[in-house]
């Protein structure tokens, strides 16, 4: 099996993450890592074709003489009697803007892709080393763009000399502001159907109360104004504690008692002169 793949990427980028396991563990598409185990082990679903095999073991990965790696692998079918064996060799050549991966190596399995057709399986492969070294290219990148940010970072301001942090900005405002201070709102009056309410001079608990009743008499007063007409609403005299108040009246009696008391006293009078008369006679 040979196979090369060109990644715009340095060869001693690359270099970084094949030395580091764990970073090539991480560039292994669709590997799901056993806690606890060797760096690059767990299982690894590889699609072929309409079908997937999925596979559970171990691959060590060392450099060797100059810019070479040596790959070593043994995994198992997690579903069948099937195992599959790797020997790799990996080398980084370099190439304008960038580097060429090129695998060389062998592999022997048997089991279910055996009787898979053998050009799925190397469409298999291929696409599989193909998406190891993109892993590996943008591992590196992303290695490169971290160093070069900690190494352009910009330096801390240098902290700001006495009498120039926030007391020297209060000291900057003007000769004439000294000792004003803005004056907080007017508090709005509560107001009922568009007319003032003047403070109360009561407690807050009395306050209360007579909030209470004015939300009571406007509630009733605005039950009372549905279904009269907008012109009967307009004239309508104000309810309430509101309403004016009436003019005093003068109590007049009815026209039948004016004669009534005089002649009360006639025949009051009439009756004592005719007893007094009935006395003399006897």
């Amino acid at each position: 099996m040979e196979h090369e793949v060109f990644v715009p990427v340095p060869a001693e980028r690359l270099r970084e993450v094949l030395d580091d396991p764990a970073r090539v563990a991480r560039a292994v598409p669709g590997l799901q890592q056993d806690a606890g185990a060797e760096p690059v082990a767990g299982r690894l679903k590889i699609r072929v074709g309409s079908h997937s095999v999925t596979y559970r073991g171990a691959v060590r990965i060392s450099r060797r003489d100059g810019d070479a790696y040596a790959v070593e692998g043994a995994a198992e079918e997690s579903r069948g009697s099937g195992s599959v064996e790797l020997s790799l060799r990996i080398a980084l050549r370099e190439a304008e803007d960038g580097c060429t991966v090129v695998y060389d190596g062998t592999a022997s399995a048997d089991g279910r892709i055996k009787d898979l057709p053998a050009d799925a399986v190397e469409s298999a492969v291929i696409r599989l080393l193909n998406r190891f070294a993109e892993h590996l290219a943008a591992a590196a990148t992303a290695t490169a763009t971290a160093a070069d940010g900690e190494t352009q970072a910009p330096p801390p301001p240098p902290p700001a000399p006495p009498g120039q942090g926030t007391d020297a900005k209060a000291e900057e405002k003007a000769p004439g502001d000294a000792g004003l201070t803005e004056e907080p709102p007017a508090p709005e009056r509560p107001s009922v159907f568009g007319a003032d309410v003047r403070p109360s001079s009561l407690g807050p608990a009395e306050e209360d109360e007579e909030d209470e009743e004015d939300i009571a008499e406007a509630a009733h007063a605005r039950r009372t104004m549905i279904g009269r007409s907008a012109e009967e609403v307009d004239h309508a005299p104000p309810r309430g504690r509101y309403a004016p108040v009436p003019a005093p009246q003068t109590v007049t009696p009815p026209a039948p008692l004016r004669w009534a008391a005089p002649a009360a006293a006639l025949a009051v009078a009439s009756a004592i002169v005719a007893v007094r008369a009935l006395r003399r006679r006897r």
